[in-house]
């Protein structure tokens, strides 16, 4: 890649790591690497404590935590590392109201689309509540990988379906489609472009400057919404790539992070 951006912001599920699958040790110390380089942002529709397990574990002692920025529920919150300890930025979290209100809709959608009826097997719950996003997934919250997949090959079209008809009923909120199953609800206008937006107040770095990284740019993807703010994209298809792509940037890479 020719372009040399002064921050990177990464999705998580199939850009970093598979679907809430560990991020591997190398994909953490090549992060480490770049953020001694410039700052990095993650990006997810997973919670903060979901990132907490399946990302920061990755990092090798003494990396520029400082220089990194995570945004968990589609950005609906953010995360700095200050004076030792993980720090919240924003929080958009519904009130109970609003809470309420989607997971009525939730309820009525599945069941005209056709589906309310829990598989068997199902892992964990199949609606989280967290915080700032409420999640849907049709298999549970931890289902593995490859359940996923197989669903998504059957069944994408009902979940788009389902999108289509909680876009209707929540027309003030916003519904986006995230991973292999899952559908994501958040405040509108609260996603990754707010995200993007919201580096530019924290780093003064344009958005001209940036470069996301995910695996769903594709329209109606979950890292779409992105391309609106300008930003240069680069498309992924899984942690390989990636790895490879962090790789190459590193090798470019000989100035020292802006002071933040």
């Amino acid at each position: 890649m020719h372009f040399k951006p002064k921050l990177i912001a990464f999705d998580l599920d199939g850009t970093l790591a598979e679907s809430k699958q560990p991020v591997s040790v190398e994909t953490g110390e090549l992060l480490a690497q770049l953020l001694a380089h410039i700052p990095v942002a993650v990006m997810s529709g997973a919670g903060y404590t979901q990132m907490e397990r399946q990302f920061l574990p990755a990092f090798p002692g003494g990396a520029h935590l400082e220089h990194l920025y995570l945004f968990p529920n589609s950005a609906a919150r953010c995360y700095r590392y200050q004076d030792g300890a993980w720090k919240s930025e924003y929080d958009h979290s519904f009130d109970p109201f609003e809470r309420g209100r989607i997971m009525q809709a939730i309820k009525e959608a599945l069941e005209e689309v056709g589906l309310s009826e829990v598989p068997n097997p199902v892992w964990g719950e199949r609606i989280e509540d967290r915080g700032a996003q409420i999640s849907f997934s049709p298999l549970g919250q931890q289902a593995p990988v490859d359940a996923k997949r197989e669903w998504n090959r059957l069944y994408d079209h009902k979940r788009k379906e389902l999108h289509a008809t909680l876009t209707k009923r929540l027309p003030d909120f916003s519904v986006k489609m995230g991973g292999l199953t899952t559908i994501d609800i958040t405040h509108k206008g609260i996603n990754k472009a707010y995200g993007i937006r919201q580096l530019v107040k924290f780093t003064d770095i344009s958005v001209a400057e940036m470069l996301y990284v995910g695996d769903a740019l594709q329209e109606g993807g979950n890292d779409s919404v992105v391309v609106d703010t300008g930003v240069h994209t680069h498309e992924v298809f899984g942690p390989e790539e990636t790895i490879a792509l962090i790789k190459d940037m590193l090798r470019h890479a000989h100035n020292p992070p802006p002071s933040i």
